[in-house]
């Protein structure tokens, strides 16, 4: 007798699997912001990382870590190339003098600022995409993970 479970298992997951299509949707956005803001040099990635340095004006790797819910090998991939740049500028850290802190450099603020536009017409593209009520269930997703993240 044919075992049909090896055959309806891989269409069974790739039709409900929640990881799957979350990651679709992930590659799908981050290419449109990313093609918005190639001409920069910019990543989306390497942007909110911007961001988070620049609200804070002055952050350490952790708190950044913490705030994009990255990992700290993804934060010192990006942090080379944006100190390559220019992009921001590393400090001492005056609590540890093994450690250090960043802040964003004349350049790295200037890039936001011309990055803004750019990353405005991704934004609305993205919206588009997800429609009104994709955009409600993003929101309280993104609510309810950033509640599962800190229980």
């Amino acid at each position: 007798m044919k075992n049909t479970s090896q055959s309806t298992t891989p269409n069974q997951i790739a039709e409900v699997c929640i990881g799957s299509r979350v990651r679709l949707l992930n590659r799908v956005i981050t290419r449109i912001y990313d093609d918005a803001l190639r001409n920069l040099g910019i990543t989306i990635g390497q942007l909110n990382i911007l961001v988070v340095i620049g609200k804070r004006k002055i952050v350490r790797p952790a708190e950044i870590c913490h705030a994009l819910k990255i990992e700290v090998s993804t934060l010192s991939r990006n942090i080379e190339r944006m100190r390559a740049k220019g992009w921001i500028e590393v400090l001492e850290d005056p609590g540890d003098a093994r450690a250090h802190q960043f802040q964003l450099s004349r350049q790295g603020q200037e890039l936001l600022e011309i990055a803004y536009p750019a990353w405005e017409q991704a934004q609305q593209k993205a919206e588009n995409l997800l429609g009104d009520s994709g955009m409600e269930v993003l929101d309280q997703a993104a609510d309810r993970a950033r509640e599962f993240i800190s229980a």
